[in-house]
């Protein structure tokens, strides 16, 4: 069984839950607010590490209390860290609105934002079997370094470019899976790059990987209570799969489940109250 290697976000989620979202200049009530353990890295690890796979979480958090208690809750999860802290700059922080189906959020970057060149040079023993699982809340210039050194040793890569960003081509060819949204497909396809496989996330309808359909539970609307970090659930589960070995079906029909799982309670982590 190989290791899941995440370089990725670790942020503090602000969530309030609203009837409708405000028009420029319109203000509305929420309901209530919720302070949360998030960030995409920090989300995918914790997914992965559910399944049981040994997890490695490659990041920077604020010396400030954030990002204490960030690790302090990632780290009895058996998660093992390297972390930097990084002083007189913030804990990375996503301010969420959300109606309980479809969310809007803005990220404050911070500390995600300083993560020192050659960020996996601290990781020991990566080659094959292991699985680098990236996303793109942290600066793709390092991104794309991360991805280039697991490569050379024989890892798998995959990149969660969703929301996408441009990345080199040669990163873009080298992941297996490249992740991206339904509405991001026309402008990566335009770039004429052929990763060596392609993920492309369709929501409620499920997933095509290679351009086969892999659907999922349709979880009915009454169930549903919160749907920020479903993608997150869905691809640290596909990574922990494929670190053990599972096939294309296995590892997208359990990707799903967790999936469907994860929008039936808040927040994007379970109990993730911070």
């Amino acid at each position: 069984m190989g290791r899941v290697i995440v370089l990725g976000s670790i942020n503090v989620d602000l969530e309030t839950r609203i009837d409708a979202y405000p028009q420029p200049g319109e203000k509305v009530v929420a309901h209530s607010l919720h302070r949360y353990a998030g960030g995409k890295g920090a989300n995918q690890a914790v997914a992965a590490r559910a399944q049981g796979v040994e997890v490695l979480m490659v990041g920077a958090v604020g010396d400030d209390d954030a990002g204490r208690a960030s690790l302090n809750r990632l780290h009895p999860m058996g998660i093992k860290l390297y972390v930097e802290r990084i002083p007189h700059v913030p804990t990375g922080h996503a301010l969420i609105f959300s109606d309980g189906r479809t969310n809007a959020i803005a990220v404050l970057p911070g500390a995600n934002a300083k993560i020192g060149p050659r960020p996996l040079d601290q990781v020991k023993g990566l080659g094959p079997g292991d699985v680098l699982l990236t996303q793109l809340e942290t600066p793709a210039e390092r991104v794309a370094q991360a991805a280039r050194h697991a490569h050379e040793r024989g890892a798998r890569v995959i990149v969660n470019a969703a929301p996408y960003v441009e990345l080199p081509d040669d990163v873009c060819a080298m992941a297996d899976p490249l992740i991206l949204r339904a509405d991001d497909e026309d402008a990566f396809a335009a770039r004429r790059v052929e990763p060596i496989s392609l993920l492309v996330l369709r929501g409620a309808a499920g997933l095509d990987w290679d351009g086969r359909r892999f659907s999922g539970e349709v979880v009915p609307a009454e169930d549903v209570v919160d749907t920020v970090g479903a993608s997150d659930a869905l691809i640290g589960t596909l990574a922990a799969q494929l670190a053990k070995g599972a096939d294309r079906p296995t590892a997208a029909r359990l990707a799903l489940q967790k999936a469907a799982d994860n929008v039936r309670h808040a927040g994007a982590q379970r109990s993730p109250r911070l």
